[in-house]
């Protein structure tokens, strides 16, 4: 059973990038207290970038019990003459100063798991522990606009664990971001049916409705001069609506729907309030553009 409370490290206390001025120090030294596993990499290398974000989430699923240091090869070619690296990915997991395991190529996830579980045992440590860290990992790496890394981190977590409500989230909106859409859908039509309707599935499904929308949206300028020509051209507020809202302007299209819906709320049965709900359930519930135009929304219809 996974425990999911407790502190946990900083990620980048956990998982640094390593050379040659600080092998010694965050390597060595630091496996003297608490194992380190390396990640021996290069830019080029396709298994590289599977492995490594699988390994990330691995290393921070153990809250600690172990740490990693990721070491590009071609940045650092003394440590890998030193440590015979003869190809990538290799992995060795260092424990009171000295290589006591390791592997070469990419692996399955299960493996992975098993690697780590053997390392942080040597010192007496417990790799059991929750995926949230993982998550908001992930997440943060597709809000710095790491869509693709974040992707492999996604799909690691679900090797872990499959009904993971938020991994399967998270890898629909890295797709999204990575405009593929068929696959966002793929994946939203794979989920398992005891977390089909969880919020967070919910929140992935408005999002990909937008993100469809928007491969549509027309150009703003046309949209908003035709609505400045005539406000009552509903049709043409819709469209600058969503034409806003694909240009990353969730404010100023909930706006013009919001002014929709206080003209004709019944307009294209009910339109205006479907497409608010949808960009609503689309943000985080305690965004100030959720809070705001449910409550703007509300007083229109309770007026």
């Amino acid at each position: 059973m996974l425990e999911l409370g407790g502190q946990t490290p900083q990620v980048a206390d956990l998982i640094k990038d390593v050379g040659e001025a600080d092998f010694m120090t965050e390597v060595i030294e630091a496996s003297k207290t608490t194992p380190v596993v390396v990640d021996f990499w290069a830019p080029w290398c396709g298994p590289c970038k599977t492995l490594g974000p699988a390994l990330e989430a691995a290393v921070t699923k153990a809250k600690g019990a172990v740490k990693m240091a990721k070491v590009n090869v071609d940045e650092n070619q003394m440590i890998a003459g030193q440590l015979q690296i003869q190809s990538i990915p290799t992995v060795f997991a260092f424990w009171q100063g000295q290589p006591v395991d390791g592997f070469q190529g990419a692996v399955a996830p299960s493996e992975i798991e098993a690697f780590i579980e053997r390392t942080v045992k040597l010192s007496g440590g417990d790799a059991s522990g929750g995926l949230d860290d993982a998550i908001a990992a992930a997440q943060e790496m597709l809000e710095q606009g790491a869509a693709a890394d974040a992707a492999q981190t996604f799909a690691a977590i679900l090797q872990e664990d499959g009904t993971n409500a938020a991994a399967y989230a998270g890898l629909v909106g890295a797709y999204i971001a990575l405009d593929d859409l068929d696959q966002a859908e793929a994946i939203l039509n794979g989920a398992p049916a005891e977390i089909a309707s969880t919020p967070e599935l919910d929140a992935a499904h408005a999002q990909l409705a937008l993100a469809k929308q928007a491969a549509g949206a027309g150009p703003v300028g046309e949209l908003r001069a035709a609505v400045d020509a005539n406000p009552d051209d509903h049709q043409a507020r819709f469209d600058l609506a969503q034409a806003l809202h694909a240009g990353g302007q969730a404010q100023e299209a909930v706006d013009e729907l919001l002014e929709l819906f206080r003209r004709d709320r019944e307009w294209n049965d009910g339109a205006a309030k479907s497409q608010l709900f949808t960009i609503f359930e689309a943000l985080k519930p305690n965004d100030p553009i959720v809070l705001n135009g449910r409550r703007k929304l509300s007083s229109m219809i309770f007026a």
